[in-house]
């Protein structure tokens, strides 16, 4: 085989001439939320004002491919103003360059739909416009639908002791059911998906949602009524046999601005009336967030606190804790609620046995005044149920068991499961899993009685005035 000879003149074998090969720097793209700010506005004036409510923090990375990066833009700025009047949105998207850099040119105008859908108008001018051809879109929604509840003052239920003040209104809340849903929800869409962690739109088609709406009226500068929506919440109606129905809250949202002013403890409290004025068997929340949870055990334990046929139950259970032996280990099972103030609970207040249960830890705290002298036993109790919904009630006994091994394979798909024999417990398991579970434990143990400690004080509060 011969081999290829240049001659002199060839700009390759010219050392002066020789060709250079480059490579450009792959596009490393931006975070959704180093280049989005939203904004939530109630006016055409709003728009653009340095003033306008800016929702933060919100992790907007989730709703973009490839890690929440956007790719094939210089120097990109996406503002976004959503309307509280029609819940419509624009988004202005400007940048100085774009270019494949080996990425490709992310579609932003399609991410953005996949958030707000039809609600997002493609001219600025035509999303101004709404503030005004659609300035009575609320009121028309809940034009037909049944009310709730009327006239709130400084945020409050008149049958709340709320201690969060704000400006007077009337706020009333209204319950849409059927065809309407679809036709409502399909606009607080985007506000479930940015907002509401970890949410997914119902299916509005399924007939069994229900929204619940509340709503303030207010004056204009024209003097002219408008109403406004504060919050909502979306209930969810099952069955159950024979002859009963269960309510479950599956979403409920008080929007930024309006937050913190009681307009969420109010809404719960609207619900649980309709619980038992409808006589259903009992509400029950999917998955509420800690935020919630607190509000709605300080609800519960309020309620409680004046529902005579569990009195009996809890002073006897408070007189035998403060004659007990902290030594004892029969805390959980002995101080339980008796079955009989659960099922009272249930038919009368519409609360099931898991929040009720986590009610009379709190009822019993209250109780044991002073809790500085008490503390130990109480805390041992505490522990003891943390452990049994952790752990499970026959963790101390026999069962099946699942036992971590050394691997060097994958970590989390290498155990040992086994089911112990003749009743007795096994002992197989490395002290560090076992300091391990007691370290996570502990930390369940002193979140719930911070939780406790907290609500305590909230209520102790609200009674006090």
């Amino acid at each position: 085989m011969g081999t290829k000879h240049h001659s002199s003149s060839d700009p390759i074998s010219d050392p002066k001439k020789r060709r250079r090969v480059g490579f450009s720097k792959t596009d490393a793209g931006i975070e959704a939320n180093e280049c989005i700010t939203i904004y939530i506005v109630s006016s055409a004036e709003d728009v653009d004002s340095p003033n306008s409510f800016c929702l933060e923090p919100i992790d907007l990375n989730q709703f973009f491919e490839d890690d929440g990066r956007i790719f094939g833009y210089q120097g990109l700025k996406i503002t976004i103003w959503v309307s509280l009047i029609s819940f419509h949105a624009y988004a202005d998207i400007s940048f100085e360059s774009s270019s494949d850099g080996g990425r490709g040119i992310t579609d932003v105008k399609s991410a953005l739909q996949n958030i707000f859908a039809e609600s997002l108008v493609d001219e600025k001018d035509a999303f101004l416009q709404t503030f005004s051809t659609e300035s009575h879109y609320v009121r028309s929604v809940v034009s037909n639908a049944e009310t709730l509840q009327h006239k709130v003052s400084n945020g409050c239920s008149t049958e709340s002791n709320c201690l969060l003040k704000s400006e007077p209104s009337d706020v009333e809340v209204f319950q849409i059911a059927g065809t309407p849903v679809g036709h409502l929800y399909s606009r607080l869409v985007p506000l479930v998906l940015l907002l509401v962690d970890g949410s997914n739109p119902i299916d509005v088609l399924d007939p069994r949602w229900e929204i619940y709406l509340l709503v303030q009226e207010r004056k204009d500068t024209q003097e002219d009524s408008l109403s406004r929506l504060l919050g909502f919440a979306a209930v969810y109606r099952f069955h159950r046999y024979p002859g009963s129905t269960r309510m479950r809250l599956g979403q409920i949202l008080v929007i930024p601005p309006y937050q913190r002013k009681g307009y969420g403890r109010f809404l719960l409290e609207v619900l649980n009336r309709v619980a038992v004025s409808e006589n259903v068997y009992d509400l029950t929340i999917e998955e509420p967030e800690d935020s919630l949870q607190y509000v709605r055990l300080c609800i519960d334990v309020e309620r409680l606190l004046v529902f005579d046929p569990i009195q009996q139950s809890l002073e006897s259970v408070v007189s035998h804790l403060k004659l007990e032996n902290p030594l004892k280990k029969s805390y959980m099972c002995k101080y339980a609620p008796p079955l009989s103030a659960v099922e009272d609970v249930r038919k009368t207040l519409k609360i099931n046995k898991k929040q009720f249960e986590q009610c009379w830890e709190i009822l019993i705290y209250l109780g044991l005044a002073p809790i500085s002298k008490y503390m130990e036993i109480y805390q041992a109790i505490v522990s003891q149920r943390v452990k049994a919904e952790v752990v499970g009630k026959d963790s101390e006994g026999a069962g099946k068991q699942v036992i971590d091994v050394p691997t060097e394979y994958d970590q989390q798909m290498s155990f040992v499961m086994f089911k112990s024999q003749n009743g007795e417990s096994s002992s197989i398991e490395t002290a560090d899993n076992q300091s391990n579970v007691e370290e996570q434990l502990q930390k369940l143990v002193d979140k719930r009685m911070n939780q406790i400690k907290l609500i305590a004080e909230k209520v102790s509060a609200v009674h006090r005035q």
